[in-house]
Formats: C-alpha cells, structure tokens, sequence
C-alpha cells in the first residue's frame, strides 16, 4: 500500500476506484465498503485509493472542542487499510483552504485531474466543498461529462455505520469490551511509551509497566481492571491492566499500568501495544496493602484464563 500526503505529489493513478472519509476505527461496517472497492478494482482492472483527513476535520472546525477522542491514531488506521488489501491511501489535513474549494472544482480538480476516478463509491449523506455544499447529486450530475460512475452506499448502511462507531466509543466508555471488539471485528488497542512510576507493583510481587500514551485524542477506556494481550518487542505476552486512580495508594494519580505476565526485561521507553480482552471488575478502595495484594492475585487467575485461550 502506497500512502501519499499532498495532492500536488500524486502519480497517474489508473482507472481509480474511490471513496472518502475519516474512517476512525476502521470497523466492520467501514471494512464492507473496502472490500466493495477492492472487488470493483478487481473487476475494472483498476486500483483503489482512500482520501482521508489527519488531524481529524473537527480538530479543524472546532478548535476549542477537547473532548474529541479517537479509536485509532493514523498510524493505526493506515495499517489496517493495508490489511484491508486498499492500494493508496491520500491522507491530507482539513485546512481552511481545503474547505473552502467549491464543489466543482473539488470533482474537477482533485477527483478527475488528479485522482483519476472511474467509480465513486459514497454515501447518500457525501458532503464535500465549501461549507459541504457539494453532494451526490452533484458528484452524479457530472457523471457523463467527466467519465466516471458514482456508485451509492445505501442509507441503511450509512446509518449503520454511524450507529457502530457511537456504539464502539460508548462501549469503551462504559468498559463494556465484549461489544466494543463485536463491532470492531477485533480487540480494541493502544500504543504507549514505558515510563518510571512509583514501583510499588514490585513489592506485591506484581511490577506494573506505566504506559503514557503519544496520541493525546486517542479514546482510553472505563476506569478499571482488565485482562489484555501485550506486544513488546515483537512478541505478544497476556497481562492484566489498571486503568484508574489507584484509591488505595496515598499520593498516586491517574495512570495506565499493566503487569505483563511471565515477563522481567526491563522496558523503560520501549512502546507496549495494549490490546482489550476482557474487563475484570471496577477500580476499588482497599482497606490496606494486603487485602490489595490478595485481590491481585485473583484478577491474575482472572486475568489469566480468559486470556490463554486468545
């Protein structure tokens, strides 16, 4: 898969299967319409090309809005495109100038002459142009004079959609994981750097990785315990993790922490890919530091079975 960054770069693509969109999580519902364009390029002899926004549009439209959180970062959603077999990827930021292209010049310009699309494939809501004045009955108005065929997602597929993606974040948000990695067609997951903690995991037998995360919009799910999967360095471990403000511990704040099981290297400023399995129990106030340990080891044997089988 080839990704490119400006419109002013692109090559020749040949006969362009096209469609566009922000596609945070590349779920099930986004995955129908990549493989919709994969079996038309197939049939065509064409190639497929994804134009997508990094920062995100609202990062642009409302500047002030910092409740924004997103179910991947790019780096996450490009390499699920590539798993979706997609061949080009044009990602490109939401500026002003971009949103203030007239529609017919937006088909004209970037769709025709630079795109080169044979079939568009968009949904019924599509908006593009300045203030999204452009539709699909103007991408179809212009069908016959530049050549190319717009083919529609239906509604119910659209709003489908829409539904998986609200329902994705709520899930997370409420640490309902079992319905986020249904709609998600695979486990939710994050990325984040090994940092110095308090190290008291150590002490109770559980060393902890204190994990800070480079993306600040990335979604972090319901405060709690979990059982995850772990990749570091290649090589994928079960753990337990603790999303929370660890009431019992006098001093500690808010953290991400997992202890990853049947592992000792040291990992200080290596990237740990989290990905959820199962949520264990809420985050709770222990009495003391022993009846914290005992329930440590419970979530381990928690942790641990419904991981093994993974």
């Amino acid at each position: 898969m080839k990704v490119f960054h400006s419109i002013d770069d692109l090559p020749e693509f040949k006969k362009t299967v096209f469609t566009q969109g922000t596609f945070d999580g590349v779920h099930l519902g986004h995955q129908q319409i990549l493989a919709q364009m994969t079996e038309v390029a197939q049939k065509t002899g064409g190639e497929t090309v994804v134009l997508t926004f990094w920062p995100h549009p609202r990062l642009f439209l409302f500047p002030e809005d910092n409740q924004l959180k997103l179910l991947q970062t790019l780096d996450e959603k490009l390499e699920l495109f590539a798993r979706c077999h997609i061949d080009n990827v044009v990602v490109l930021p939401f500026t002003k100038e971009f949103s203030s292209i007239m529609p017919e010049d937006y088909i004209r310009e970037i769709l025709v002459n630079r795109l080169n699309v044979s079939v568009a494939i968009v949904g019924y809501d599509h908006r593009f142009g300045r203030n999204r004045e452009g539709d699909i009955k103007l991408l179809q108005a212009f069908q016959e004079q530049y050549h190319y065929e717009v083919m529609e997602i239906a509604a119910e597929d659209i709003d489908e959609i829409t539904i998986s993606s609200t329902k994705i974040r709520n899930a997370l948000l409420a640490g309902e994981i079992d319905t986020a990695t249904k709609y998600l067609g695979r486990p939710y997951n994050f990325t984040g750097t090994v940092v110095k903690g308090m190290q008291l995991g150590r002490t109770l037998g559980y060393p902890t990785a204190n994990l800070e995360l480079n993306e600040p919009f990335k979604l972090i799910p319901a405060i709690g315990v979990y059982a995850v999967k772990c990749q570091v360095d290649g090589r994928t471990y079960g753990g337990m993790m603790n999303i929370g403000n660890n009431p019992t511990v006098p001093g500690k704040t808010f953290s991400i922490e997992v202890h990853i099981f049947d592992f000792s290297a040291d990992i200080y400023g290596h990237l740990v890919e989290i990905s959820m399995i199962a949520r264990l129990r809420d985050e709770k106030k222990f009495e003391n530091i022993e009846e914290l340990s005992l329930n440590l080891r419970l979530d381990e044997k928690s942790a641990r079975d419904k991981v093994k089988n993974i």
